[in-house]
């Protein structure tokens, strides 16, 4: 025990689970969440064969908590960022990110709402 506190300069060890790396784990999910509306990132995940992990499809279906009022309001981006967590919801969707023509589709669409109007 002496030798513990020795190494923390007398302050006990303790280690808050919800931090990683200096953010909180709720700063985590939304910068998550929020990655989710770019297309790009959406192939890289089909790519790499995230979608045929049962837990990480558990996790997109997790992080739908981002669309109570409570949490929308930290999205910078809620439409396309909740629209994409929508599809990732879907089984053939995610079976489809890998194809380049979708995802240029998606990134073709998006580009045109965000300069809709300009």
């Amino acid at each position: 025990m002496a030798n513990r506190q020795a190494q923390t300069n007398g302050a006990p060890k303790t280690r808050d689970p919800e931090f990683y790396a200096g953010f909180s784990r709720f700063e985590i999910e939304c910068e998550f969440v929020q990655s989710l509306s770019n297309p790009l990132y959406i192939q890289h995940l089909a790519i790499n064969k995230y979608f045929d992990d049962p837990a990480f499809v558990a996790y997109l279906d997790y992080l739908n908590y981002f669309r109570q009022p409570e949490y929308l309001k930290f999205l910078l981006y809620p439409g396309p960022t909740l629209r994409a967590l929508e599809l990732l919801q879907q089984e053939q969707f995610r079976k489809d990110a890998i194809n380049p023509g979708l995802i240029e589709a998606m990134a073709r669409e998006g580009f045109e709402a965000a300069t809709a109007g300009l």
